[in-house]
């Protein structure tokens, strides 16, 4: 595919309707969207003069702090600011998913949570010998991912499929945003479909490390967590120790000391928000108590029926991926 030239997708106006149509989605009641769908035609092609001029500036990020329970500092972007990351998203996005691993879960077509569950499922009976034998599991977490991302890194691998300098100009827009620094610029803002993205085009390198160098058979990754399954425990200890390398040297990140570890597969994995054993799978503490809570705000008249019916079908849906069936029926019955 050529890529020295779509810049010009970007600011087509069909590309900018879609791109609109996919950034409200689910958010229609939104008073920033009603606002800006006041004068819709006429911001669209505000904004498609913008984009085609490159007089485009991104509006200063808002950011929040959310505890659900885990604290997270999360940036949103201006709504006009999302349309054009679906754009962008959109047109830059088959050019390097061709390349992701197949093993690389999140935030892609026809992949997610449950797909990583079915692979991790999978990987499992392989290296049992279909649950007959003992097996480990190196467990592993990247420290500060998305806040220690280098721009200059993140540009390069960027640069290496992308030809179009406009297409260059906007990344660096929009990345420049969402950076802390002056000289040596890092961080991804969390809530950023681009973020979303940029994530995976990053830990790409990783990736291709882990399958084509070092030859890792069960490699799973879910963002900034990864699993790599097999029998032997030294195996595992060896190739740990030549990951941390590669990240420190090439992507300029670590492993987070306390969350990666190798464990045997019998004592549970925590991943991609379950619990996984040889035989059954079980739901995270924090997804329990989380859904617990809201039951407990609509009890007190703090949380609407819509509002929390909403809430537990998206929850149960979640939940049936786990051995969860007197939990979901104990929990149905507190709303009855």
């Amino acid at each position: 595919m050529e890529t020295n030239n779509i810049y010009p997708e970007v600011y087509n106006l069909s590309n900018l309707i879609l791109a609109w149509r996919r950034a409200r989605k689910g958010k229609t009641r939104k008073d920033y969207i009603i606002d800006f769908e006041q004068n819709l035609g006429e911001n669209l092609r505000k904004l498609k003069f913008e984009l085609m001029s490159q007089t485009y500036q991104p509006i200063s990020l808002v950011t929040f702090i959310l505890r659900d329970p885990k604290t997270r500092k999360i940036s949103k972007s201006d709504f006009r600011d999302r349309i054009v990351h679906h754009i962008l998203v959109k047109v830059i996005e088959p050019i390097f998913d061709k390349s992701f691993i197949y093993d690389s879960c999140a935030n892609r077509k026809n992949k997610g949570n449950l797909f990583a569950l079915k692979r991790f499922d999978l990987f499992k009976r392989k290296v049992t010998n279909n649950l007959k034998s003992e097996a480990f599991c190196f467990k592993a977490d990247i420290k500060h991912y998305f806040p220690e991302v280098n721009h200059e890194i993140l540009m390069n691998i960027i640069k290496r499929k992308i030809k179009d300098e406009k297409i260059i100009w906007l990344i660096e827009k929009i990345l420049k945003n969402g950076a802390r620094g002056e000289l040596t610029r890092i961080g991804m803002p969390l809530g950023n479909l681009t973020s979303q993205f940029f994530a995976n085009v990053y830990l790409n390198e990783l990736d291709y490390f882990v399958k084509h160098i070092l030859k890792v058979k069960y490699y799973i990754r879910y963002v900034d967590d990864f699993v790599i399954l097999h029998s032997s425990l030294k195996q595992l200890e060896i190739w740990k120790f030549k990951i941390n390398i590669f990240l420190k040297e090439k992507l300029r990140l670590e492993l987070h000391s306390e969350k990666s570890k190798i464990i045997s597969l019998s004592r549970g994995i925590d991943f991609v928000g379950f619990r996984n054993f040889y035989y059954f799978r079980i739901l995270r503490k924090r997804n329990i108590k989380s859904i617990l809570d809201k039951i407990k705000k609509y009890n007190q008249g703090l949380l609407s029926y819509e509002k929390m019916l909403e809430s537990f079908q998206g929850w149960d849906a979640y939940a049936k991926w786990a051995d969860s069936f007197r939990l979901r029926k104990e929990f149905t019955k507190k709303l009855i």
